[in-house]
């Protein structure tokens, strides 16, 4: 008989731990941290390298959408990023069926502050539907690029792989042959 009680419990132990987790997941309260870092393209390649430079100062928001209409269902206040060029983003809710993206608002430096084409915007998914129980959610760096590539970035590059040094029209980089 005291096995039977023992099972009993447990079992009603079992099922309402799982009822509270469902209600915990359906808690319109529920809250996510968006972390992440905006830097300086100091190549002008539209992605980082061991010389990009983090921004501090730099100001980034959070938009969700819609997914059918693309309306702006939700967004943050400006957000401006730390020493390291990061940022965190408090947002309330689940956004299940919204697109949510991060992405650039303004550089404080006036040689950096043309955003890349690719890393102006990050995606992020804010909802505990998509199995990640967590609540930091980490975007991509998102970067602008500097007004002229450093002098350095040929041997950088070179470094990575990247042989055919040209500029952003095309023309071969000075200095750099690719001919035999």
């Amino acid at each position: 008989m005291a096995k039977v009680q023992q099972i009993t419990l447990v079992s009603l132990a079992i099922c309402l731990s799982t009822l509270l987790g469902f209600a915990a997941a359906a808690n319109p309260e529920e809250k996510f941290i968006v972390e992440g870092r905006v830097y300086c393209d100091t190549c002008r390649v539209e992605f980082e390298t061991k010389i990009s430079k983090p921004i501090k100062g730099a100001s980034v928001k959070l938009e969700c959408r819609n997914i059918t209409n693309e309306k702006i269902v939700s967004h943050s206040q400006d957000v401006v990023t730390d020493e390291a060029g990061g940022y965190k983003i408090e947002v309330k809710g689940d956004h299940e069926d919204e697109i949510c993206e991060v992405s650039l608002v303004k550089s404080p430096r006036a040689d950096c502050n043309e955003p890349t084409e690719v890393w102006r915007k990050a995606r992020v998914v804010l909802t505990k539907a998509d199995g990640v129980s967590r609540i930091y959610r980490f975007a991509n760096n998102l970067g602008y690029m500097k007004k002229e590539a450093l002098p350095e970035c040929k041997k950088v590059l070179t470094e990575m792989g990247y042989f055919e040094l040209q500029d952003e029209i095309g023309e071969e980089v000075e200095g750099h042959s690719t001919a035999p």
